[in-house]
């Protein structure tokens, strides 16, 4: 049975909360851990934002359970307009996440009959408690940038091996059906290292290293236009002379696709090839001419795929 480094986190902030909770003689001190436990995310970032949002939420289910339990009195029909009221408020101020931990410390003061500033006190305190064991276990995050290497390299990789495979598909059909699946693939490993490139930049409070979101952002674009771009190859039907342009362009792509390339030496390329269509002869049939608009769009889309990285590579070496 494997654990967790999050759930031995989760475990000893909930253990140490209640501890405390208890030195200090609160009330209801097993509050405090399961504060600390629903505090306990993912990154530094979000556990401060949780903690601060909670706190907050705090203070605004105080002022409208005092309202309420002053007016109405310590009934349930009181606690039935707090919550109306209160969830009302925290959704609109996007403070929802303290719905349930705020709600189950105003039930505190229903229970006690009072909102004695005591007992305000003591919720306080089991909230800063858990939030503050949550955030301290936070501190020590794994740093994960070796994984965002290697599945950068893992991307890269299978860039290059899908523009090697169009290269030898275009003009044939049956040979391109596979590649949309395994683009498909390819976004979705993408997306989720863009998960945990975000995770990685929410865990540096003072430096945040935005690069690694924007690098995935980059490639996740790219590989749309890359499926935009299947979908062509598989009506391209044109005499083989046509294509072996774009060939050389695919081949030159799975050969130099990568992170340090800005993409440069392919634009140039592309003009080149855009120049050598524009001196072939005209279409003559409406077939010849629907299937060279067909490998002229597959160009255009793949002329953007290239740009998006060129101007990638340009505004980083502005930075």
């Amino acid at each position: 049975m494997h654990i967790g480094l999050r759930t031995i986190k989760t475990a000893v902030s909930a253990t140490l909360a209640i501890l405390l909770a208890n030195f200090l003689q609160l009330s209801n001190p097993t509050s405090a851990g399961i504060i600390a436990v629903l505090s306990l995310t993912n990154t530094k970032r979000s556990s401060i934002e949780t903690g601060v949002n909670r706190l907050v939420a705090l203070a605004l289910a105080t002022l409208i359970s005092s309202l309420c339990f002053t007016i109405l009195g310590y009934r349930t029909i009181a606690f039935g307009i707090y919550l109306l009221l209160f969830i009302t408020l925290t959704v609109k101020f996007k403070l929802s996440d303290g719905i349930v931990v705020c709600s189950v410390l105003v039930t505190h003061y229903l229970t006690q009959q009072s909102m004695d500033y005591r007992l305000i006190f003591n919720e306080f305190a089991l909230m800063i408690i858990g939030v503050g064991f949550a955030l301290l276990m936070n501190l020590h995050m794994p740093n994960i940038e070796k994984d965002l290497q290697d599945r950068q390299a893992k991307i890269e990789l299978s860039f290059r091996e899908i523009f090697s495979a169009m290269a030898v598909a275009i003009n044939h059909s049956a040979q391109s059906q596979t590649l949309c699946q395994e683009i498909t693939e390819l976004k979705k490993f993408i997306r989720e290292t863009e998960a945990l490139a975000t995770q990685f930049q929410e865990n540096h409070w003072f430096n945040p290293n935005l690069y690694y979101v924007s690098y995935f952002s980059m490639r996740r674009t790219q590989a749309e236009i890359l499926l935009e771009m299947s979908s062509h190859l598989q009506k391209i039907a044109v005499a083989p002379e046509q294509v072996q342009g774009m060939q050389s362009l695919l081949e030159l792509a799975a050969s130099t696709f990568a992170e340090e390339n800005d993409g440069q030496e392919l634009l140039a390329a592309i003009f080149q090839v855009y120049e050598m269509y524009r001196q072939m002869s005209l279409p003559q049939t409406r077939d010849e001419f629907e299937n060279r608009a067909e490998l002229f769009q597959f160009l255009q889309l793949f002329t953007s795929l290239i740009e998006i990285k060129a101007e990638f590579a340009q505004k980083e070496n502005q930075e």
